[in-house]
């Protein structure tokens, strides 16, 4: 019978004490990264004045399994045409809700959307459109700068990343994304 000799004996337990730790924590990476959060980049100006380029946001994937997008959500999603970059933008109509855009103003079901977050009118027009079930509408809050719902039209539950849920890039903006 063959002896191993010690250097190859330490070897083999160096690489196995390796594969012991780190395969554990890239099993772990993996799993919160594809069903719980992940880091995302604000890229372009289409969420101004409420996000801006370049900031850093980690988004949720859970909620979203527990019940569908809200009114005002902050959400990252697929765009279409399956572009590389996914798109931010909040959520403005729902299931069932008729929007439409008329005197710079959006309306929900023939009512004026209250839209404390932005800093400026939602210029031109949009004819009523319906929200189909398993569908949200979304816009940029920088509606100006914005490639959204008015253009590629509603955006199915499925192309829908995950909720903008905190802000951790620049320092002095770190905090919980709301409304």
């Amino acid at each position: 019978m063959a002896e191993t000799s010690p250097s190859v004996g330490r070897g083999k337990s160096w690489l196995r004490d390796i594969v012991e730790s780190i395969l554990p924590a890239l099993v772990i990476v993996l799993v919160v990264n594809i069903f719980l959060a992940q880091a995302t980049r604000v890229e372009g100006q289409s969420m101004e004045p409420s996000l801006h380029n370049n900031e850093r946001l980690i988004i949720e994937k859970i909620s979203y399994r527990l019940h569908p997008p809200q009114r005002g959500d902050i959400i990252v999603l697929r765009p279409p045409r399956r572009a590389s970059v996914p798109l931010i933008k909040r959520v403005i109509g729902v299931p069932g809700d008729l929007v439409e855009i008329r005197d710079d103003q959006v309306y929900i079901n023939g009512e004026p959307l209250e839209e404390d977050y932005l800093n400026q009118p939602t210029k031109g027009s949009m004819p009523p459109r319906l929200v189909p079930e398993g569908h949200v509408f979304v816009l940029g809050d920088n509606r100006q700068a914005s490639n959204d719902s008015r253009s590629f039209g509603m955006v199915p539950y499925e192309d829908i990343i995950g909720r903008a849920w905190f802000r951790y890039w620049p320092l002095d903006r770190a905090g919980l994304i709301t409304h």
